[in-house]
């Protein structure tokens, strides 16, 4: 019986042939933890009397929820990861010195690469299987064991597959993929899976595009989302310092998947999420017809941060203005991106067009700072959850999009069609 790419990283790992339903004890290539999460993992770590990493190079700290703290129990938090990245001399913690929000930082450092293992205590750590690796979110408690053993357990994950077809219209991205993805399927319909995606339309993908789908492939209930190595995987890596040499695997024609879902992407319009599940998509026309008044537009989060994500926002907003009644906050994913994009001319037009840059933070995204919702106010936001009370006030309301769709409102004042 064939293999996904899935079942084929876990049995590297694991040094047998694995398949989808087996419980598996798998070694980790890298655990990720942030400044909400890891303090937890810390205690765990500590209160069993653990003094030793197992694998200090494949565990990685990243301070993005709330830095600079935004009050004292913010910094007191940071602290607790502060100190025992110096305790145990660890290489690869990230804090403002070097800036940016994990799921977009760790792939730009070279420290997640094909072929891997990744586990994060943080639910869109599946971000990391656009570049054909096998990335979950766990518990801070499965994060602490993995710091102990260097592994953890795990069900090897069925497959459905995502067959795409045709290219994308213009203003039509990965971010749009995966919203009409969980249209279709719901936010339960991948459940404990992998969404794999394949097709003629992957060529024609962006990293950024990949990162965005995988990104939010939770949203459905996904374990994971993968994409499988490519040459545009290829060019991606090629300047970064791998931390390890990657490993290419490849779906076989014989793997057993669960479902096959397709799409043709060549006539799918932007779409809007609308409030309050990412469930709720609807056409970009329609939503326009809709006259949906808006109060604040957000581009970026680790969904669409990147520098694609700005260089669009720059094109439709260059020699326009934010409408009198819109906030439009922009939060580039890491310190890199903020340069490059300052570097191109992307930020003086961002600026001027009448938006605020904020630093690197998951802060708008949580609901936490950097761009609080107030009561009733509506936003169109490139993030990936729209609950109930998720960017603030729990009479707010989200509408999910991709960054040309917030830039296109935030000029108009409603959510608009940029085409």
């Amino acid at each position: 019986m064939g293999q996904t790419i899935t079942e084929k990283i876990f049995s590297d790992h694991v040094g047998h042939d694995v398949h989808a339903g087996e419980i598996i004890r798998c070694d980790i290539d890298m655990v990720i933890g942030n400044d909400i999460t890891t303090p937890i993992s810390i205690k765990a770590f500590e209160d069993i009397g653990a003094t030793k990493l197992a694998n200090p190079d494949g565990f990685s700290i990243v301070l993005d929820h709330f830095i600079p703290a935004k009050d004292i129990a913010s910094a007191n938090q940071a602290r607790i990861s502060r100190d025992f990245a110096k305790k145990y001399e660890l290489k690869n913690f990230f804090d403002e010195k070097d800036m940016g929000i994990e799921h977009a930082l760790l792939p730009e450092k070279g420290l997640v690469v094909p072929g891997d293992v990744i586990i994060g205590a943080d639910s869109h750590t599946c971000t990391h299987g656009a570049l054909g690796a096998f990335s979950t979110g766990m518990g801070s408690t499965d994060l602490a064991f993995a710091m102990v053993t260097g592994g953890n357990w795990f069900k090897v994950p069925e497959s459905i597959k995502v067959v795409l077809s045709g290219k994308p219209g213009k203003y039509t991205t990965g971010k749009d993929i995966i919203l009409e993805i969980i249209r279709m399927i719901g936010v339960d319909g991948a459940l404990y899976q992998t969404l794999e995606f394949v097709g003629s339309t992957i060529e024609h993908l962006s990293m950024d595009d990949r990162f965005s789908m995988c990104n939010m492939a939770i949203e459905a209930g996904a374990k994971s989302g993968i994409v499988a190595y490519d040459e545009i995987t290829k060019e991606f890596l090629a300047d970064k310092p791998l931390a390890r040499a990657p490993k290419i695997f490849y779906s076989d024609a014989d793997a057993v998947y669960t479902k096959t879902l397709e799409i043709d992407v060549a006539s799918l319009d932007p779409v809007i999420a609308y409030p309050f599940l990412p469930s709720n998509g609807h056409s970009v026309v329609q939503a326009q017809n809709d006259h949906i008044k808006i109060d604040q537009a957000f581009i970026g989060s680790c969904t669409n941060g990147r520098l694609s994500d700005l260089k669009v926002a720059a094109e439709i907003l260059e020699g326009k203005r934010v409408h009198q009644d819109v906030r439009l906050i922009i939060t580039p994913g890491t310190q890199k991106i903020l340069r490059e994009a300052t570097k191109l001319g992307y930020i003086d037009i961002l600026i001027d067009a009448g938006g605020v840059v904020s630093n690197p933070t998951c802060g708008a995204c949580l609901g936490g700072y950097m761009g609080i919702l107030g009561d009733n106010e509506v936003a169109v936001s490139t993030t990936n959850r729209n609950f109930v009370g998720r960017m603030g006030s729990r009479s707010s309301k989200v509408y999910l999009a991709n960054s040309a769709v917030a830039a296109a409102s935030a000029v108009t004042g409603y959510i608009t069609d940029p085409r």
